[in-house]
């Protein structure tokens, strides 16, 4: 009975058609795992593909600047995976936590001057960075009503991560040195995506935005890293998830 009434205040306030709000509500009941959301936790896996890179600051070094035009960093592929604890905090709203791996790698281009080119013929043009997270995401999820078996949302959180990787010295096997960086990371993200409700689990696709708050960077006599001000990640990814 509450339930008519509150469908009833809803048509009041907002001049919508009764009919029309109690076919969208019947809609959510109706179809696949029809008390999925209404559970208080349920858990699951998220798989997905994510493109890494750089957002960077040249070096202000005017001696510098005199021998390296500018550096740019291009996005390149990673893999994440993750574990999901989702436990539900109101009608619309989600807690996840998100722990998983994402392996990321970014490509760094340097451009280099070409009187410094010719007397400098084993100048790198470009290098790899790879790094091996593991991450500790915090999100809520904003539901929308659901249409059948679908349910689009927005997730917004925050993300530390360690990077294992990060812990290598400063020259590698080849004795050649390396770009570092700072083990620690905090960023907050932004995602959009949508759930699918089938027969025995729920299915989501997500694309998400992952933007890095901390510098990065180590400091280095290296010409290779003394070329940026500061380094900070930038992650597109895109994720399927399998919650039961």
């Amino acid at each position: 009975m509450w339930k008519v009434l509150v469908l009833v205040c809803v048509s009041i306030a907002f001049h919508i058609p009764f009919s029309t709000i109690h076919s969208v509500y019947a809609q959510g009941q109706t179809g696949n795992l029809g008390h999925f959301d209404r559970r208080l936790l349920h858990y699951g896996i998220q798989v997905g593909y994510t493109q890494s890179k750089f957002d960077l600051h040249f070096s202000e070094d005017a001696a510098l600047r005199e021998t390296l035009q500018g550096t740019t960093s291009y996005y390149a592929p990673g893999f994440h995976i993750a574990v999901i604890g989702d436990m539900r905090v109101g009608n619309w709203i989600n807690l996840r936590l998100l722990p998983g791996v994402t392996l990321i790698t970014r490509e760094v281009s340097y451009s280099w001057e070409k009187a410094y080119l010719a007397s400098h013929h084993l100048a790198e043009r470009g290098r790899n960075v790879e790094s091996v997270y593991g991450d500790i995401p915090i999100e809520l999820k904003f539901r929308s009503v659901r249409y059948g078996d679908f349910r689009p949302y927005v997730t917004a959180g925050a993300s530390y991560g360690f990077d294992f990787a990060s812990l290598r010295k400063n020259r590698n096997e080849t004795n050649q040195s390396i770009i570092r960086l700072q083990p620690s990371d905090l960023r907050y993200t932004m995602g959009v995506g949508f759930d699918v409700f089938l027969r025995y689990v729920k299915f989501a696709i997500e694309l998400k935005m992952n933007f890095g708050l901390m510098n990065l960077k180590v400091d280095d006599p290296d010409i290779y890293i003394q070329a940026f001000e500061n380094l900070r990640t930038r992650t597109f990814m895109l994720s399927f998830t399998f919650e039961g």
